[in-house]
């Protein structure tokens, strides 16, 4: 598989993923590729910049000390600090949230729609499930931090 960073006439910029450089010209001849914002078929390959990882056999020059991922760092304090003031806050918005699962969607359509009365409520949702909500005037808001089912805690 070959993943191309594709555009659109209007500019929206996604992914596709091909079988091959021949795989995508055919599906785009035959009008099968489209943006998925739009759905325009004018669509072209972006640039982009290849990603090319260092030879598994490179080490290091005598001297040079090898880099750490940014991951492997510390995290600066008014960055924990922000960050440990964001999870208390969730954790406090949580205590008088409830838990519905994957029913997150079709419990906020039944509250939005009148048939059920307005609490706040927390649970899963696919991604298109989300766009379908917002489509539909629903307000919703990823967590920030995961969410460990009830069922799933000791």
């Amino acid at each position: 598989m070959i993943v191309f960073e594709l555009s659109c006439a209007e500019g929206h910029r996604f992914e596709g993923w091909f079988g091959s450089s021949d795989d995508f010209a055919g599906q785009k001849t035959r009008g099968l590729v489209t943006c998925p914002r739009c759905g325009s078929t004018e669509i072209a390959k972006a640039p982009m910049a290849p990603a090319v990882g260092a030879k598994s056999n490179q080490r290091p020059a005598a001297g040079e000390t090898k880099k750490k991922p940014m991951s492997g760092g510390k995290i600066p304090p008014e960055v924990r600090k922000a960050m440990e003031a964001l999870a208390k806050a969730q954790a406090k918005a949580l205590e008088s949230s409830r838990w519905v699962g994957d029913g997150f969607a079709e419990e906020s359509r039944a509250m939005h729609y009148g048939e059920k009365d307005l609490e706040a409520i927390h649970g899963k949702a696919t991604l298109k499930e989300a766009k379908e909500l917002l489509d539909e005037g629903i307000s919703l808001a990823p967590l920030p931090f995961p969410v460990a089912e009830p069922d799933e805690i000791n």
